[in-house]
């Protein structure tokens, strides 16, 4: 499925189950909650904190989805073609940072 196909499926499930498209203020809000329990996933599995009882029944998996299911309302709300934007900041990205990272020395040494 490209960017673009799951723009439309998401916005032919709305149209269809959905009623309508929450606020594109609700969908930010939303968009902030789900980051917010996606990260909590990442903090037990690769971080230093335990799973809560509550926490073991989370899908890291099906977080990410939700995360980009609320960031492809938003685009059909306001008119971004996901696709589009992904190849220009791909293009943007591989133009200014052609040479930072593989200078950074950082990078090469493992902890």
């Amino acid at each position: 499925m490209t960017i673009q196909e799951a723009q439309q499926q998401v916005d032919q499930w709305i149209k269809s189950y959905g009623v309508r498209y929450f606020s594109e203020l609700t969908n930010m809000a939303l968009l902030t909650e789900e980051v917010g329990e996606l990260a909590r996933i990442m903090a037990r599995t690769y971080g230093d904190q335990s799973f809560k009882k509550s926490d073991l029944s989370k899908n890291m998996a099906d977080e990410m989805a939700d995360v980009f299911w609320v960031l492809l309302c938003l685009a059909n709300q306001t008119g971004v073609d996901l696709e589009k934007a992904l190849v220009k900041n791909i293009e943007k990205k591989s133009r200014r940072d052609a040479e930072r990272h593989l200078q950074n020395k950082k990078l090469y040494t493992t902890e």
